[in-house]
């Protein structure tokens, strides 16, 4: 009896074992719920009917748990009458899996002929997930020094518009002024000044330019643009007395975008509206799209070749124009105005830095990759000394200035760097 007793209870264990294996094996994955509210939403879209479905992952989930997400996308879908056989079929799925740093966004564009709707659902991120997306960059700024030593201690809260440096020095746009800036031991100085000689609108902004000779420029400004020029002076002048600046009424296009060689004709420009502070929208050359009124643009590289043109709505909306189709961008909710577009090296290789939305006495800036369709965090926020009245990309495309208000209402300049940590 004992040795029977002894048997049974083994094969009772042997069947809780089988239980909890069997128990284990159907318990639901993580991914099902979104899984199935995804796929509800799809089946809301497309009713009955066969379908392609494709998955791509942009996110931090591994590789080894897409096949999963996949059969529960398939068996959601088939319980909704959306057959996922069709190879042959007009109508298609494609998911991307992307994340942002506090969490996950699973995307379907459903493309029915020559019609596309988008489905959209969220996916909490763990504590630690959070953390870790918060720390892949480091944003550094340094305050560019100097910029308070003007001729006859002109005040300091004179709008800086725009800041380049071009032929070894600073050249600033004020807003009454453009501004010569010479290197000395105390710093930097103001060594000449050329008034603009009109009236700007409220806010107004600039854009300054470095010609490809390396020792020009051109400023364009609200109802204008100037020409900046340096040649040797005569015996006896200082080296600053070479300047010359000469401006005119232009209503010319803008550059919002311009190939690393500047001596390349490859650029985008677009119609500024001075009296709204904003671009209309209309770029030449076209791009096969209408863009609609914006603040800031800037084009960022794919993985695949090529480039997409980004672009700050002025209805607080961030698009994203690539393969002829304007879509909006998630994960820019609390993006400001401005942004900027630089190469650190570091992730992906291209980063854009953007300042925060919102009424804050203080502005902060954080940097995000775009795999696709969201702004995906990669480094925490960069508080600054006041607000952001602009932003743009630095001349060597490695760094982005802003130009920050502060509490007492001067205006100074901050070159921004990302580290890979």
């Amino acid at each position: 009896m004992r040795r029977i007793r002894a048997i049974m209870l083994g094969l009772s264990g042997l069947s809780a074992v089988a239980i909890c294996a069997s128990q284990a094996s159907v318990k639901p994955s993580r991914w099902a719920q979104p899984a199935a509210d995804l796929a509800g939403q799809v089946s809301d879209i497309l009713g009955p009917g066969q379908v392609q479905l494709t998955i791509r992952n942009l996110s931090t989930i591994e590789t080894g748990e897409i096949p999963a997400i996949r059969k529960s996308l398939e068996q959601d879908l088939n319980s909704h009458g959306v057959l996922t056989s069709g190879a042959e079929s007009a109508n298609l799925i494609r998911v991307t899996l992307s994340e942002n740093a506090r969490e996950r966004l699973w995307v379907a564009e459903v493309v029915e002929g020559h019609v596309t709707h988008v489905a959209m659902v969220h996916v909490e991120l763990s504590a630690e997930r959070v953390a870790a997306a918060d720390s892949r960059l480091v944003l550094r700024k340094e305050k560019v020094a100097g910029l308070f030593n003007r001729i006859g201690g002109t005040a300091q809260d004179n709008p800086i518009l725009a800041f380049a440096q071009i032929n070894g020095h600073l050249v600033v746009i004020f807003a009454d002024r453009i501004s010569i800036f010479s290197s000395g031991v105390s710093g930097w100085a103001e060594v000449n000044a050329f008034p603009l000689n009109r009236k700007l609108p409220r806010d107004p902004r600039a854009i300054l330019m470095a010609n490809a000779d390396g020792g020009s420029f051109t400023a364009y400004i609200p109802g204008g643009q100037c020409t900046g020029n340096y040649s040797l002076p005569l015996a006896g002048a200082t080296a600053d007395s070479g300047w010359s600046v000469r401006c005119h009424a232009s209503d010319d296009p803008w550059p919002i975008y311009q190939s690393a060689d500047a001596s390349s004709a490859t650029a985008l420009k677009a119609f500024y509206n001075p009296a709204r502070d904003y671009f209309t929208g209309v770029v030449t050359p076209a791009i096969g799209v209408d863009l609609p009124a914006f603040y800031s643009a800037g084009m960022i590289p794919r993985a695949a070749g090529g480039a997409a043109l980004l672009v700050a709505g002025i209805d607080g909306k961030v698009s994203i124009v690539e393969n002829g189709a304007l879509r909006a961008v998630a994960g820019t909710r609390d993006w400001g105005s401005d942004f900027a577009v630089v190469r650190s090296g570091c992730g992906a290789g291209t980063q854009v830095i953007s300042s925060s939305s919102g009424e804050a006495a203080n502005d902060s800036l954080r940097a995000f990759d775009i795999p696709a369709l969201e702004a995906i965090a990669v480094s925490g926020p960069l508080a600054l000394d006041g607000a952001v009245t602009a932003l743009w990309t630095a001349a060597d495309g490695k760094s982005a200035l802003a130009v920050v208000r502060n509490a007492s209402n001067q205006y100074e300049v901050d070159r921004v760097t990302a580290l890979c940590n």
